[in-house]
C-alpha cells in the first residue's frame, strides 16, 4: 500500500504539550484521514479497554533516503465521528536508533515499530477503532527534506493493543473526591484574554498558515499591586507541496509593572529550511521604564543530519 500525504495532514493536530485551553486539543480527525492511510476495525461488540502504550509494527520500504510516519489512533463514532485517542510518531533514519540514525537505502525493506503515547481508554459498544498512517504531520513534527513514498505491507504488519481486562478489583476501587484548588486571585483586568487556533489558506498561491494565539491579557494582581502582560503568538506555514518552504514564526510579549518597577521584553523567532539546514533568526529586546536597555539578533545555520 503506497503512501504519501500532503503537507495540510496535522493542520488539526493541536499542540503538542497541551494545556486543554481551547483548541489545543485535536479536532475530528476525517479531514486527516483523508491524506492518510486508513485501517478500521468492524464494529466492536463488546466495549474494549486499553491501557498503556499502544505499538505499531510496520514492515515498509521508501522512495527516498529520508522519511517519517505518523500513526494514529482513532474512536470511531456511529455518526462517523472521529476522536483522536493517542499518536506516535518515527523518524524512519532512527528506526534501529536515536543515538546513531542511518538514512533508508530505498526500496529497501524493512520492520520498524512505532510506540504510541500511553493512554488509558475505553471503547463503547458500537464504536471501531482505527489507525492512520501518514508520512507528514506538520506542524508537531518537521517535514522531511523532500517529498517521499513509503509502501506498507500489511500482511506482515500488525497494531498491538495494552487490552485491559475488567477484574474483581475493580469493584474495590474508591471514588475520587471532589477536586480542590486555591481561591483565585483578586485581578483588576485591562485588556481580556484571547485564544484561538485561525488556518488561512490561500487557494491561488496554495500557502497554507496555522496562526496560534495565546494572549492571556492585561491584568492587575490586586493584593500585589502587579501589572501583567502576557501574549504569544505563533505561525506555521508551508507553500503547495514544497517541503522547504515549511517555516515557523513565534512572538512574545511579556511585561511586569508595579508603582517602583516598569519592564518589558520582546522576543520573535523564526525556523525555516532547505534540503540541507536549517536557519534560525531570533531577536531580543529588553525595556526598563520605556527604555531600551538591551537588544540583540542572532542568525544560526544547523545542518539537518538525518531529520
Amino acid at each position: 500500500m503506497a503512501l504519501q500525504s500532503p503537507l495540510s495532514v496535522g493542520l488539526e493536530a493541536g499542540k503538542w504539550c497541551s494545556y486543554a485551553a481551547t483548541p489545543d486539543l485535536p479536532g475530528d480527525q476525517r479531514e486527516e484521514d483523508g491524506g492518510s492511510l486508513i485501517f478500521s476495525s468492524r464494529q466492536l461488540a463488546e466495549p474494549l479497554d486499553i491501557f498503556g502504550m499502544p505499538v505499531v509494527e510496520f514492515e515498509l520500504s521508501c522512495n527516498k533516503p529520508q522519511a517519517m510516519l505518523a500513526v494514529r489512533l482513532s474512536d470511531v463514532a456511529p455518526d462517523g465521528k472521529s476522536t483522536r485517542v493517542t499518536y506516535g510518531l518515527l523518524n524512519l533514519s532512527h528506526r534501529d536508533s536515536d543515538a546513531d540514525p542511518e538514512p533508508l537505502v530505498p526500496h529497501r525493506r524493512y520492520r520498524v515499530r512505532i510506540p504510541m503515547n500511553g493512554i488509558a481508554q475505553r471503547f463503547p459498544v458500537g464504536h471501531q477503532l482505527r489507525l492512520s498512517v501518514s508520512t507528514s504531520y506538520w506542524p508537531l513534527a518537521w517535514l522531511p527534506p523532500e517529498p517521499a513514498q513509503v509502501d506498507i505491507y500489511p500482511e506482515s504488519s500488525a497494531l498491538v493493543l495494552p487490552e485491559r481486562t475488567p477484574g474483581e478489583e475493580d469493584v474495590r476501587l474508591p471514588e475520587f473526591d471532589e477536586p480542590e484548588e486555591a481561591p483565585p486571585l483578586e485581578l483588576h483586568t485591562f485588556e481580556a484574554s484571547e485564544h484561538n487556533w485561525l488556518l488561512h489558506r490561500d487557494l491561488a498561491t496554495k500557502e497554507s498558515t496555522l496562526e496560534v494565539i495565546n494572549d492571556q491579557g492585561h491584568f492587575r494582581i490586586e493584593d500585589i499591586g502587579t501589572e501583567v502582560r502576557r501574549s504569544t503568538r505563533e505561525w506555521y506555514s508551508t507553500v503547495n507541496d514544497d517541503f522547504t518552504s515549511a517555516r515557523g514564526e513565534t512572538y512574545t510579549e511579556r511585561s511586569f509593572k508595579r508603582d517602583d518597577w516598569n519592564v518589558e521584553i520582546y522576543t520573535r523567532s523564526i525556523l525555516s529550511c532547505d534540503e540541507s539546514n536549517f536557519f534560525i533568526h531570533a531577536q531580543l529586546d529588553a525595556y526598563e521604564d520605556d527604555y531600551r536597555v538591551f537588544s540583540k539578533n542572532w542568525e544560526k545555520v544547523i545542518p539537518r543530519d538525518h531529520m
